[in-house]
């Protein structure tokens, strides 16, 4: 088993203690949080762990060989530098840091020295995301045209981050890796509803190479909860509802319309409306393909699907998003695989 210490015990945190504690390639050692009485919790519900608020207990316990940061955002950067610099494998939570520089620096840090870097994009290690990346790959929808997706709900709202900071990492990380490819631009708009200067709805349209485009939509003023993606493809297209049951949560859909250049005018374009059918999936938590694949990544050395180049870009993404968001305008994205040597892992 790996050594393992969680950092962050309290909200999404507590997912974390829950999987890492009762995952049998794991031995989740150490869990710091600065709550005594998440501490004081953490102590009768898993005895096993050991429960401090000093990161240091972690950092200069040899058997830690990974940590697993899922503080809150704005200590992200600091904790995971820290973890690094001990010689510490690290999984950290979305957003990877709230600059990109700052992003940047962290996967400097784990390249010189060797360090395995995650970054928590839950939504990649999801049966349904990995499914339909197969089924793009395979060529059965077509080239991907257009992809829409929409997070919402009534859910809990910050003060240090805004719905695009919070939510839309996952929709960001999701659009690039079904498009294989990084935006050109970002134009966001939004509203501060409840908070004067926090956005809790906020929109965006991602541009990519060859006319493509993805809309992203995040909001917690929402009566409906909604985790929703569809993809267009010019052969067929494809809804992922995470709401729903495991065998109605991927339809595809035998639909679109059909372009004959060589027919007349009025014969060119016809609509095909085929079948439907469920995509089966394994019944896997995302959060635990995700803690496995971290421990796998500690033992095995190899490089994340999510790793500290692609959370680099992500951050990117959504510093370019919040500069739209504040100029009302489209704004370039210079976090391109051309200019820094991003890749689309796995």
């Amino acid at each position: 088993m790996i050594g393992v210490g969680l950092v962050g015990v309290g909200n999404w945190g507590a997912n974390w203690l829950r999987t890492l504690a009762t995952l049998p390639e794991a031995n989740l050692r150490w869990a710091c949080d600065l709550n005594p009485d998440l501490l004081a919790r953490l102590k009768a519900d898993f005895p096993a762990v050991r429960p401090t608020d000093s990161l240091d207990d972690l950092l200069q316990d040899p058997e830690t060989l990974g940590v697993v940061i899922a503080s809150t955002a704005p200590t992200h950067f600091a904790l995971a530098k820290r973890a690094l610099e001990a010689g510490k494998d690290v999984m950290v939570e979305k957003p990877m840091a709230l600059t990109a520089a700052d992003a940047a620096e962290l996967a400097r840090l784990a390249d010189a020295g060797g360090r395995v870097l995650m970054v928590g994009h839950l939504m990649e290690y999801h049966p349904a995301i990995q499914a339909l990346r197969k089924l793009v790959d395979g060529g059965e929808l077509g080239e991907i045209r257009r992809i829409e997706s929409r997070r919402s709900n009534h859910g809990v709202l910050r003060t240090d981050e805004n719905a695009w900071w919070s939510l839309a990492p996952h929709d960001l990380s999701m659009a690039v890796r079904l498009m294989d490819d990084w935006p050109t631009s970002v134009l966001c708009d939004g509203q501060c509803i409840v908070q004067k200067n926090v956005a809790d709805v906020v929109g965006g349209t991602l541009k990519f190479p060859g006319g493509r485009l993805a809309r992203i939509d995040v909001s917690w003023h929402d009566p409906a909860k909604v985790r929703e993606l569809k993809l267009y493809g010019t052969k067929k297209w494809a809804v992922f509802n995470d709401m729903l049951p495991w065998d109605r949560k991927v339809i595809v859909f035998d639909r679109g319309f059909d372009v004959d250049p060589a027919a007349t005018v009025k014969a060119r374009i016809t609509m095909r409306r085929g079948a439907e059918a469920a995509l089966p999936l394994p019944n896997v938590e995302p959060l635990v393909a995700e803690a496995r694949h971290f421990v796998e990544c500690v033992r095995t050395r190899k490089s994340p699907v999510s790793d500290g180049r692609s959370g680099t870009g992500i951050v990117a993404l959504l510093e370019a998003g919040q500069a739209s968001l504040e100029a009302c305008r489209e704004v370039p994205v210079s976090c391109t695989p051309a200019g820094t040597g991003l890749r689309i892992a796995g």
